[in-house]
């Protein structure tokens, strides 16, 4: 057993804004190039966390353009343990309505452009993506949405696009076909990297819109989206600070810990040492 590090990854403005203890912004590099930020740590609810804003300050970055490898990255050089994803989604189902939340459970990646393994030519690793998200942690945001009286749906699928556009009607419809709950912008490749770095990752995403699959009404706007999102930061941040606070005193390990422990395949003699070298973080404990 050990204790908890939450990494949160979300808006620029959340960590300001929930009253971390003993905050410091501090930069962190990664050998996988410029992060989106500084990362800003301290203690909330008596829990060591870092925040993360995914998209840097002022919300400069759009989704194509994080640096996912560099975030995950510097979040296990800063000692985390576990990582939280908070992050705006449209809905593609009528009951998962604006305002409301999803602890998500699954992924369909439809990204195309996005750096999505910190492994390649030289060290080869497969890691098993089965159940992508971490169980407990998705459990333990849904009962504290609860807690703060808030509506939230445990499990769904996200359906994850490139982007920066908005989808067709066509590509909406097709989504809701395929079994999507949800679409956004940004947990592909950002759930994949967790996996390989031993980092259990959940997202609570907040539904801010209906996408584009109800042909009667008018597509999703950003103006929306916004709207939403600035209503519910105060909710994010109570349900974060309870989350916090209902953590058991002491981290049981968890089966994501180990997630690397077989899955090298390159051999000692046949390694990149330059790749080595970068991974010494994500993957230090498996390639001494």
């Amino acid at each position: 057993m050990g204790q908890w590090h939450i990494g949160v990854i979300g808006g620029s403005g959340l960590a300001g804004g929930v009253g971390v203890d003993g905050a410091q912004e501090i930069p962190v590099e990664s050998p996988f190039g410029e992060p989106s930020a500084a990362v800003t740590t301290g203690t909330l609810a008596g829990v060591r966390v870092t925040f993360l804003p995914r998209h840097g300050p002022g919300h400069a970055i759009p989704p194509a353009a994080v640096n996912y490898r560099a975030n995950i990255d510097v979040l296990k050089r800063c000692g985390v343990t576990d990582v939280i994803a908070l992050s705006a989604i449209g809905s593609l189902r009528t009951d998962m309505a604006p305002g409301q939340m999803v602890a998500v459970s699954q992924f369909i990646d439809r990204t195309v452009s996005r750096p999505a393994s910190f492994f390649g030519p030289g060290l080869v690793a497969h890691v098993s993506l089965a159940d992508p998200v971490c169980p407990r942690l998705a459990a333990g945001l849904a009962d504290a949405v609860e807690g703060e009286g808030g509506a939230v749906h445990r499990g769904g699928t996200y359906v994850a696009i490139e982007g920066p556009q908005f989808s067709t009607r066509a590509e909406s419809l097709l989504y809701r076909k395929w079994g999507g709950d949800v679409i956004g912008m940004t947990a592909m490749p950002e759930a994949r990297l967790a996996r390989e770095a031993e980092l259990p990752y959940a997202l609570l995403g907040m539904v801010t819109d209906y996408d584009a699959w109800r042909t009667s009404e008018a597509g999703v706007e950003a103006s929306e989206v916004l709207a939403v999102m600035h209503a519910n930061v105060a909710l994010a941040g109570k349900v974060l600070r309870r989350f916090l606070a209902a953590l058991p005193p002491e981290r049981e390990p968890s089966p994501i810990d180990q997630a690397l422990e077989h899955a090298i395949m390159t051999a000692k003699a046949a390694r990149d040492p330059v790749l080595v070298a970068k991974l010494d973080a994500i993957a230090g404990r498996v390639l001494r």
